[in-house]
């Protein structure tokens, strides 16, 4: 009976049109309004946590501070138990996950995988485990992009594209930044740039923001960091300024790649470690929690705690942390102060907080806990920021701009190094500061720290995961990658020749002597005629004793293109797929004399060398 009625629904969609790809349209504002929703009850239950527990850390009762602090271990009990009964073929973190399905599964993705992001995340985060709430509801967007697009039946590129309209909703409403959520989608996950990939995204991104705002009646992003926190920035950027940002950028493009080198480092401890699995997680959360015993029973720093009083500041997402470094009054006393002695104390919190950061995610993810990586990297950069301005302001080398601003900066120097995708670090600080002053440090500075993240290491925090799957992505899009290399990148293979006139067993000859499947046909002046495949000639042989009485001219194909030296590879590749051959003549374009054949195989081999390098 549920069939009959979902065939007359798509019975009815085609009628309306909604087989031709406008329906992308449709269907992205439905995952929009879906999504804007579904962002609100995953992070409700978060929020509160959250507060619980910094509640639970501030109080004066001794126990209810040991248990906020010990939380992590249960949170990733429960979460190593929901892994385990929620088993997934996929690997990898939750984006990573949304890239392999995009680049290897015709954009499927098993709804499984949604239900188990939301439940795991949520014992993850809300317990104080160190990972972020982005990474998990843009996999839960992209789910059910996908399984829209399944019910659907469209083919895998729209399919794609709905995924990445419920990736880009997800994301759009956590932060209030719907522009973020459109570039992060098609700079990291989709990789396209097109405008019939780019308008539903769009269309979805906005309804999703839009809807979200509704619900919570303000504008304001769900973390709580808006642009009332920021304080007082200077007006314009000066030229003077560029050499501070510049080292801003160099910075955070070294520890991006830190970061990044020390998740993949304990990922594979964990792989390797002799333990149940659904246990790793809680073994990664007891390392943490020793650690922050240890920071919350050793503190020297007090009075400089960005969180006084209640749990370490590497708890958590860390939005409390990033609110207190946004305040220019949270350095208030060390400008204040006429000894180094306070300076000091806070630089060295500041530095020590940086490693204690990236070593508790890396313990929370790389044990198998659940949680998205864009909190962690947005703290470990405003941290990065405030340590660098700190340093900068105490020498006197900081010209019309305050610590509080480099952390900012700092921000989204981290995101754009470790995810490689500049556009998306610069416009989600814009979007939650809304401080158009900051545009320019923050383009030059997220820049410079992704060139340098990229000289330090080819791979992205997401492509890593990618790569220890097999699947390798360059720099930019594939189609954008052929078009950037010509036959001449790829080595042709000599041709051997035949003419029409010639018999068969002419053929068999050459092919036994120089170990050859295609041949080209040419005629007395040596012009390209026509090519004899090797498919052909097998077919030939089914009557081997009737291959002497055959002339090639009844072998040959003269229906099959031929290419130039600098046609580009993506114009080459559509004559292969339009064709079904092992080989195509590369031809001069006056004369039709032959040059050598290009073969599919060693294309793509040239194609696969070339994401190597890039």
């Amino acid at each position: 009976m549920a069939s009959d009625y979902l065939h007359r629904l798509r019975k009815l969609g085609t009628r309306l049109g909604l087989d031709r790809d406008w329906y992308l349209i449709v269907m992205a504002t439905l995952i929009g309004l879906v999504m804007g929703v579904a962002v609100v009850g995953f992070m409700w239950p978060i929020t509160h946590a959250e507060e619980l527990l910094e509640h639970m850390g501030a109080s004066k009762t001794g126990w209810m501070v040991w248990l906020a602090l010990s939380l992590p271990i249960a949170g990733a009990l429960i979460t190593g138990i929901l892994l385990w009964l929620l088993p997934i073929r996929l690997k990898g973190h939750g984006v990573s996950i949304c890239m392999y399905s995009v680049s290897r599964e015709n954009a499927r993705l098993p709804i499984r995988l949604g239900i188990r992001q939301w439940l795991a995340s949520t014992a993850t985060i809300s317990s104080g485990g160190s990972a972020g709430p982005e990474g998990p509801i843009v996999t839960i967007g992209a789910t059910v992009g996908s399984a829209v697009g399944r019910l659907l039946r469209s083919d895998p590129q729209n399919t794609a594209t709905l995924l990445g309209c419920g990736a880009a909703a997800g994301l759009a409403s956590v932060f209030n930044a719907p522009m973020a959520g459109i570039f992060f989608v098609l700079e990291v996950i989709l990789r396209d740039f097109s405008l019939r990939t780019f308008t539903p995204i769009v269309v979805a991104a906005v309804m999703s923001a839009a809807t979200t705002q509704m619900v919570l009646g303000t504008d304001q992003p769900l973390f709580g960091v808006g642009p009332d926190i920021f304080g007082p920035t200077s007006e314009k950027f000066t030229i003077l300024q560029t050499p501070e940002f510049m080292v801003l950028g160099i910075v955070c493009g070294i520890v991006a790649v830190l970061f990044g080198t020390s998740l993949r480092w304990v990922e594979r401890l964990f792989h390797e470690l002799s333990f149940p699995k659904m246990l790793k997680p809680m073994l990664g959360a007891m390392t943490m929690v020793a650690l922050g015993i240890t920071w919350y029973l050793l503190e020297p720093f007090a009075k400089l705690n960005t969180q006084s009083e209640s749990l370490p500041s590497f708890y958590g997402n860390g939005y409390m942390l990033i609110k207190s470094l946004m305040k220019p009054e949270f350095y208030d006393l060390a400008q204040n102060d006429a000894t180094t002695m306070v300076t000091g104390a806070m630089l060295l919190m500041l530095f020590v907080l940086i490693f204690m950061k990236i070593v508790a995610t890396c313990l929370t993810l790389g044990s198998g806990g659940a949680g998205g990586l864009f909190a962690p990297s947005l703290v470990v950069g405003a941290v990065t920021g405030s340590f660098l301005g700190v340093i900068l302001e105490s020498l006197g080398l900081i010209s019309g701009t305050n610590p509080a601003q480099f952390a900012l900066v700092g921000m989204a120097a981290v995101v754009a190094a470790t995810t490689h995708a500049p556009l998306t670090g610069i416009v989600l600080v814009y979007e939650v500061t809304r401080n158009y002053s900051l545009m320019l440090p923050l383009m030059l500075t997220a820049v410079i720290a992704t060139i340098v993240a990229r000289i330090l290491t080819r791979d992205s925090i997401y492509a890593a995961d990618l790569k220890s799957m097999g699947v390798k992505i360059g720099r930019m899009s594939d189609l954008t990658l052929l078009r950037r290399m010509s036959v001449r990148n790829v080595p042709m293979i000599p041709p051997v020749i035949v003419h029409e006139n010639e018999s068969g067993q002419r053929l068999l000859e050459l092919s036994e002597r120089f170990s050859v499947n295609d041949f080209v046909v040419v005629d007395d002046e040596d012009r390209y005629l026509g090519l004899v495949t090797g498919s052909d000639l097998n077919q030939a042989l089914v009557y081997r004793e009737a291959i002497p009485l055959l002339q090639v001219g009844e072998l040959e194909r003269k229906d099959l293109p031929t290419v130039h030296q600098n046609d580009t590879l993506d114009v080459v590749l559509d004559k292969f797929s339009a064709n079904d051959v092992q080989s195509l003549a590369v031809i001069v374009p006056d004369t039709n004399v032959v040059l050598g054949l290009i073969t599919r195989a060693r294309l793509m081999r040239e194609y696969q060398r070339e994401l190597e390098k890039d």
